[in-house]
């Protein structure tokens, strides 16, 4: 365990499901008041449309009385509903708008060929999500401020960059520090590492075909600097912020996210 957490024997942060790799448990991750995040109440995901009759089962042990998902009816359409236990309370909180090289990925995806992909691809999609996603996240510390919501999952494709922006963005209010939000962050390429590595061997092989693609060699690390996560990448998110707000208090409150919703949020999640 980190700095930035409580050692507890009995505690497990990955939730293994067969249908979702990249779900995990939000708790005992430590404030600058030395409090922690009670466990078994706040998770992020990747999406939840593969779950299995098992994986429903995990859910319904564990409680989870609402789910929030940040995609779009496009990819909802595109891949199918959450498969959730009965009776499980659902938002749908789309993100949109992540920029025009979002067009240049799809396209990357399908030809292999990621010249077009800069190494800082990811950190620039973070500086982009606070913006594209106000309203969603503001809308998520709502749903968070009602303490008959919980447990709640949120997520959105695959538990990366809106789904962690927005756990940064709900631990930096509970007063979790950023070196272990980055933490935090890194555990979805632990998590997603062998599909991440079947992935990028996929790409490299259909570029290995593409006459267009002439630098093989450099065209792979760009493959790998997107499906490989690296700390920084988070670091867009909290750049931003202080660049255009000052501090995450400012954005907060250009947000419309009071200091009750705040101060209610840490009455239900921090124990000491």
């Amino acid at each position: 365990f980190s700095c930035g957490e409580r050692d507890s024997k009995e505690f497990s942060r990955k939730i293994d499901l067969e249908g979702e790799i990249n779900f995990r448990d939000l708790g005992n991750y430590r404030t600058d008041e030395n409090d922690y995040i009670r466990p078994g109440l706040l998770y992020r995901s990747g999406s939840l449309h593969k779950l299995t009759a098992s994986d429903t089962g995990i859910l319904r042990e564990l409680g989870i009385k609402t789910v929030v998902s940040f995609l779009t009816p496009a990819e909802v359409e595109d891949h199918g509903p959450d498969i959730l236990p009965a009776g499980v309370n659902t938002f749908s909180l789309p993100i949109e708008g992540l920029g025009d090289e979002v067009n240049d990925l799809i396209l990357a995806r399908k030809t292999g060929d990621f010249s077009k992909i800069p190494s800082d691809f990811n950190y620039g999609i973070h500086k982009i999500l606070p913006e594209t996603g106000m309203g969603s996240y503001t809308s998520l510390f709502k749903i968070l401020a009602d303490p008959e919501n919980y447990p709640v999952i949120f997520h959105c494709s695959h538990g990366v960059h809106r789904t962690g922006t927005a756990a940064a963005l709900v631990l930096s209010s509970m007063g979790v520090e950023w070196n272990t939000i980055r933490e935090d962050y890194m555990l979805s390429n632990e998590y997603r590492f062998e599909g991440s590595s079947k992935r990028v061997d996929q790409l490299v092989s259909i570029a290995a075909e593409n006459e267009a693609v002439i630098n093989k060699e450099l065209n792979r690390e760009s493959i790998e600097a997107f499906y490989f996560l690296r700390p920084e990448y988070v670091d867009g998110t909290r750049s931003h912020i202080l660049d255009k707000y000052g501090s995450f208090e400012g954005y907060y409150q250009a947000a419309g996210i009071s200091d009750e919703q705040i101060e209610k949020i840490r009455e239900i999640l921090l124990e000491d």
